[in-house]
C-alpha cells in the first residue's frame, strides 16, 4: 500500500498572503478614494494590517492540513474522503489544487510548493 501526502508549504501560504494583501491594500484605497477620503493611504494600512493578522492568526491551522491517497481514497481535514473513481476534475489555482467529484462536491488542497506535481499525482492515482 502506498500513501502520498500533500502537505502545506509555508513560502506558497506567505506568497498568497502577500497577494491577497496588495489586494486588500488597492482595494481600500479605491473605496476610500470613491468616498471622498482624504486620507486615501490609510485603506493601503488597512489592508495589509488586515490580511498581515489574518496570516499570522491562520498559519499554524493552515499549515497543519495534510491530504493523502491511500487504499484508492484521497482523503483530507474534517473527515473528508474522496473515492478516486469519484474525481471528475482536478485543476490547479495559484498555490491550489481544486479537486471536484462526479456529484459536484469541491475540495482545496491549500498552499502547495507545486500545485502542478499534486494535480499529475492526483490525476496519476485515479
Amino acid at each position: 500500500m502506498t500513501v502520498v501526502e500533500f502537505t502545506p508549504n509555508r513560502s506558497a501560504y506567505i506568497t498568497a498572503h502577500a497577494w491577497m494583501a496588495a489586494v486588500a491594500m488597492v482595494a481600500g484605497m479605491g473605496i476610500l478614494w470613491a468616498v471622498g477620503n482624504p486620507h486615501v493611504w490609510t485603506g493601503a494600512f488597512g489592508g495589509l494590517a488586515a490580511i498581515a493578522l489574518r496570516g499570522w492568526y491562520m498559519m499554524s491551522e493552515e499549515l497543519a492540513v495534510v491530504w493523502r491517497i491511500s487504499d484508492g481514497v484521497l482523503t483530507g481535514p474534517a473527515e473528508r474522503r474522496v473515492p478516486l473513481n469519484q474525481i471528475e476534475v482536478v485543476k490547479t489555482m495559484g498555490s491550489y489544487v481544486q479537486v471536484i467529484t462526479k456529484g459536484g462536491d469541491k475540495h482545496l488542497i491549500k498552499y502547495q510548493a507545486s500545485p502542478a506535481y499534486t494535480a499529475s499525482t492526483i490525476e496519476g492515482a485515479r
